[in-house]
C-alpha cells in the first residue's frame, strides 16, 4: 500500500465501485483534498475533475487492502490460525450500568457508556457516531456527538451503512480536538487504513476506535420502506428498537414483531460480500449482542482499550459478569470464520 500518486478512475472506479465492492463508507470522500468526490446514492462519484493525488487510494478499505499489513499496523503482528475472530487481550460480557443508556442502547449498552464516560473523563471531546433523523427513522446519518445527551440519541443498531467516515476531518479540525470513533468493520479498516498512510488531517484527533459486529448491511429502500413499512404496514416512527438474533426483532410501541431472516435476505447489500471481518478486528475495543439478552459480549483488543475499559468499569460506567457464555462465544467465533469463508470465495 504505497503512496503512488493515481486517479480515482483508474483506481477506486475501476477496481471497487464498478465491480460492485464499494463499503459506502464514505472513506474516499473524507479524504479528497479537492473535493473532486460526492458520495451519490452510497457511492463516490466524481464532480469535478481527479487531480490523481491517490489519497481515496490510500483509504479505501477495498482497494490493496492487506489485513495481515492492518494487523501489524495495530497490534505489531498478525493473526494466528488459533485466533478466529482476531487479535485480542481479553473477553468480558459487561453492561452499562445507567438505565437511561440501557434503555436507548441495542443491548448492553457498552459502547455507549465507554464513550459517556469518556466524555466525562475529558479523555475525548466528542465521538463520531451513527445518529438518525426525524424524517426517515433508523436512517443513519452519521454525526458528532459531544454530550450525553447526544450520545442517546445515537445509541442503538441501524441495520443500513453510515458513512460516518466523513466527518472525520471535522471531527479533527479544533486545535486540541480529543475523538472517539464508532462504527462497523469496514469503517474501521478504513480509519485504520488512513492512520498507516498518515492522513493526519482525517486521524490525528483519534483516541480510540470501538468496533461493531456486523455481519452484513441492508438497503433502507429495501428493508425499512418495502417490507417493513410497505409490506408489514408498521409505522417505522412507532419502531423504538431493532435487533437481531435469530430473526429480525422490532420493538414498537405496541409489542415485538419477528421477522424471519429469510424473507429479508434479499435487502442485503451486495458488496458486503466482499468483507472478511464479522467482529471489527482493527478496533480497540469490538462489540456484539451475539444472542445475549440485555449484555454485551465484548473483545478487548488493544492496551488503549485496555484501559478504556478497566477506566469505565471501575468508575462505575459498567458492570460485568463472568465470562461462561459458551452459546455467545461459539457464535462469535462461527460468524467470524463463516465471513472470512464467505470473503475468500466471493
Amino acid at each position: 500500500m504505497g503512496a503512488s500518486k493515481i486517479s480515482f478512475e483508474a483506481s477506486l472506479a475501476a477496481d471497487v465501485v464498478q465491480t460492485g465492492r464499494c463499503a459506502s463508507c464514505g472513506a474516499c470522500v473524507a479524504v479528497c483534498p479537492y473535493e473532486c468526490l460526492q458520495l451519490v446514492k452510497g457511492h463516490p462519484r466524481l464532480v469535478k475533475e481527479c487531480q490523481s493525488c491517490g489519497l481515496c487510494a490510500q483509504a479505501c478499505p477495498r482497494y490493496d487492502y492487506s489485513q495481515s499489513q492492518m494487523e501489524n499496523f495495530v497490534f505489531g503482528r498478525s493473526r494466528k490460525p488459533d485466533e478466529p475472530f482476531g487479535i485480542y487481550r481479553q473477553l468480558a460480557i459487561a453492561q452499562a450500568t445507567d438505565e437511561k443508556i440501557l434503555n436507548a442502547s441495542q443491548d448492553g449498552g457498552v459502547a455507549t457508556a465507554l464513550l459517556a464516560y469518556a466524555l466525562k473523563n475529558g479523555q475525548i471531546n466528542h465521538a463520531v457516531v451513527a445518529g438518525t433523523g426525524r424524517e426517515k427513522p433508523f436512517y443513519p446519518i452519521p454525526k458528532l456527538a459531544s454530550t450525553f445527551a447526544e450520545l442517546l440519541e445515537a445509541a442503538g443498531t441501524k441495520y443500513t451503512c453510515s458513512p460516518s467516515t466523513l466527518l472525520l476531518t471535522d471531527a479533527c479540525k479544533q486545535r486540541k480536538a480529543k475523538a472517539a470513533f464508532v462504527g462497523t468493520p469496514c469503517q474501521v479498516q478504513a480509519v485504520r487504513k488512513m492512520q498507516a498512510a498518515g492522513l493526519k488531517r482525517q486521524t490525528r484527533c483519534l483516541d480510540f476506535l470501538i468496533g461493531l459486529m456486523c455481519s452484513r448491511c441492508f438497503t433502507y429502500e429495501g428493508l425499512m420502506k418495502n417490507h417493513v413499512h410497505g409490506k408489514l404496514g408498521v409505522d417505522l416512527s412507532e419502531i423504538k428498537k431493532m435487533s437481531i438474533k435469530g430473526k429480525l426483532l422490532l420493538t414498537t410501541t405496541s409489542g415485538v414483531i419477528e421477522i424471519p431472516l429469510s424473507e429479508i435476505k434479499k435487502y442485503q447489500q451486495k458488496n458486503c460480500d466482499a468483507c472478511g471481518d464479522f467482529s471489527s478486528e482493527l478496533a480497540d475495543v469490538s462489540v456484539g449482542c451475539l444472542g445475549l439478552d440485555k449484555w454485551t459480549l465484548t473483545v478487548i483488543r488493544t492496551e488503549k482499550g485496555e484501559k478504556l475499559f478497566s477506566g469505565a468499569e471501575q468508575a462505575g460506567f459498567l458492570r460485568t459478569k463472568p465470562v461462561n457464555e459458551v452459546g455467545a462465544f461459539n457464535l462469535l467465533v462461527r460468524l467470524s470464520e463463516k465471513k472470512r469463508k464467505n470473503a475468500a470465495t466471493a
